[in-house]
């Protein structure tokens, strides 16, 4: 009993570390200027300012627009890698042809390297293809996820295959396999792999940065830039309500799809 509750004890500080900048995100977006300035840490403001805020975080920049720029490309983005992801994770773990583990060993040598390493070169190819400054330029580069083959490798490797003969018997072919057995059964893994790539997605700054230039395209992230002003000075309440209103759909989402994303992760482990 001491040591699981002094294992709660060190989950719980590490809980409180980890949630202390949301939380003083969220206080940030309550409180007028002259309380975000003071020189010592007040949790709560002794004026609420939050109607303000959240409505200045709308007005003052096409925050609206940005989120569903937002979704647009995250959403994009993880349909495009589930079409490429399930054949070719089906390919790598239920199909035996020549080359197969060698293939699947590039694949997890692909996970080392960065996406800004190949920044450049994407960037130039999308320059030549005349794709910059549009959705395809944010859409485009992240098509193909190898952590995403990866995961639904192992995912279908727990997969009986006398599943996949049967279906054979039946008449379906391999991609049909793919879309009307495999799909409907990876769900949870699915489900995992689409909490990664949404946040990862929804959350890039790298990318977007310099691909697009022009306002009405801009993502979630880029465009909270726009509250930063050097000159007159930052608008820390506007700017903490409009990050507070980005982040909160990602958490919504994941509240919700948490018991399928901890079972997608348990379960690409069983083999």
């Amino acid at each position: 009993m001491l040591s699981r509750a002094l294992r709660h004890v060190v989950l719980l500080l590490l809980a409180a570390v980890v949630l202390f900048p949301f939380v003083w995100m969220v206080l940030t977006s309550l409180k007028p200027p002259e309380e975000v300035y003071v020189d010592h840490i007040r949790w709560l403001p002794d004026r609420m300012y939050w109607i303000e805020n959240y409505t200045r975080a709308f007005t003052k920049a096409p925050l609206a627009q940005y989120l569903l720029n937002g979704v647009i490309v995250t959403l994009a983005i993880f349909l495009l890698q589930v079409f490429v992801n399930l054949p070719a994770a089906y390919a790598l773990s239920k199909l035996r042809w020549t080359g197969r583990e060698f293939v699947f060993g590039l694949v997890l040598a692909c996970l080392l390297i960065p996406p800004h390493a190949v920044a450049i070169p994407v960037f130039l190819l999308l320059h030549q293809l005349g794709l910059l400054n549009s959705y395809a330029s944010l859409i485009l580069p992240w098509t193909i996820s190898v952590f995403g083959i990866f995961l639904m490798r192992q995912f279908f490797m727990t997969v009986p295959d006398d599943l996949v003969d049967a279906a054979r018997m039946d008449g379906i072919s391999e991609l049909g396999i793919v879309w009307r057995v495999m799909l409907p059964v990876a769900y949870p893994a699915l489900t995992a792999f689409g909490i990664f790539s949404l946040v990862a997605h929804w959350n890039d700054y790298f990318w977007p940065l310099i691909a697009v230039n022009e306002q009405a395209l801009f993502t979630p992230p880029l465009g909270v830039v726009h509250f930063r002003n050097d000159d007159a000075g930052t608008d820390f309440g506007a700017l903490m309500a409009a990050a507070t209103v980005i982040i909160t759909p990602l958490l919504v989402a994941f509240i919700f799809l948490q018991r399928r994303f901890v079972q997608g992760i348990t379960m690409t482990g069983m083999k």
